[in-house]
């Protein structure tokens, strides 16, 4: 009984992967809900509760976090997250957490970016309940599953477990809110297969001011995320494609001709929403940038 448990999880897992990589890094609340494997259906969120406990399963499959919502998730210093109860009794619903727990089951974690629109993390693991405040730790990953939430870290890999944990978190958001704000589009393209797009920075997220919102970032397909990277390809401050000169003199093959060099001078797909364009003076600091590489 509990192989056929994990081999479903395994199936489960295997295809919400197929189905979010096509989408471009999100799923719907309505994908989830019709979400069937060999033609039975497996809801994978709960109609009412932030944790869904399946009658088919022992323990718990999934729980949703709204990132600034009332349940909002902390990162303690050992990189786990924590995760608030359901409201009301530590027993209840909660209880298949703790069985998730003791038999170290694989769970998914799906995170808010929009009203029925969510990230999807797995697997995640629990491994660590504090009924007295109601909450339960989190492992983003196997390792630190493995590490337990006691384990003894110096001040330095508490400090990188935690970066890694956040960007765990926010990297797989970025690129969700991003290719969605583009209706999974290529801006510069229109190439509308999420399996082929990156979220891609303007601004590094190495830089202080290359954050991880909508503005500045641009629903890119792989060829010109890459080209955006190496200063092949600019975006001007008015939305326009811009090739490096030496690439749009370079005769080579078909690709290039017409992936790359006839995109000079396109007008970039923008959102729907003015609001989620992006940050003019993201684009001019980088364009500035492209022009004296």
């Amino acid at each position: 009984m509990r192989m056929d448990q994990v081999l479903l999880r395994e199936q489960i897992m295997a295809k919400l992967a197929q189905i979010t990589n096509q989408n471009g890094g999100f799923v719907s609340r309505k994908e989830l809900e019709e979400f069937s494997i060999d033609g039975i259906q497996r809801k994978l969120v709960d109609q009412s509760r932030g944790i869904r406990n399946p009658n088919w399963l022992d323990s718990t499959l999934s729980i949703i976090s709204s990132p600034n919502g009332p349940y909002d998730d902390v990162i303690t210093d050992d990189g786990l997250l924590e995760y608030a109860y359901q409201s009301g009794s530590i027993n209840g619903v909660n209880s298949k957490l703790r069985i998730a727990m003791q038999n170290q089951d694989p769970i998914i974690l799906f995170r808010k970016i929009a009203t029925g629109v969510y990230t999807a993390h797995f697997p995640v693991f629990i491994v660590g309940d504090d009924p007295v405040n109601k909450k339960v730790l989190v492992a983003m990953d196997e390792s630190l599953a493995l590490l337990g939430a006691s384990a003894e870290q110096s001040p330095l890999q508490k400090k990188y477990v935690e970066r890694m944990v956040k960007q765990r978190l926010h990297q797989p958001e970025f690129r969700g809110r991003v290719i969605r704000a583009y209706n999974t589009r290529c801006a510069v393209c229109s190439l509308a297969h999420g399996e082929l797009l990156d979220a891609a920075h303007i601004i590094p997220d190495s830089h202080s001011a290359g954050t991880a919102d909508v503005t500045n970032g641009l629903s890119l397909c792989k060829i010109h995320h890459s080209a955006y990277d190496q200063f092949f390809l600019g975006i001007s401050p008015d939305f326009k494609v811009v090739i490096n000169d030496d690439l749009l003199a370079e005769v080579d093959g078909p690709m290039l001709k017409h992936g790359i060099q006839e995109m000079h001078g396109r007008k970039i797909l923008l959102p729907e929403t003015k609001a989620q364009w992006p940050k003019l003076e993201n684009l001019e600091q980088r364009f500035a940038a492209f022009m004296a590489s």
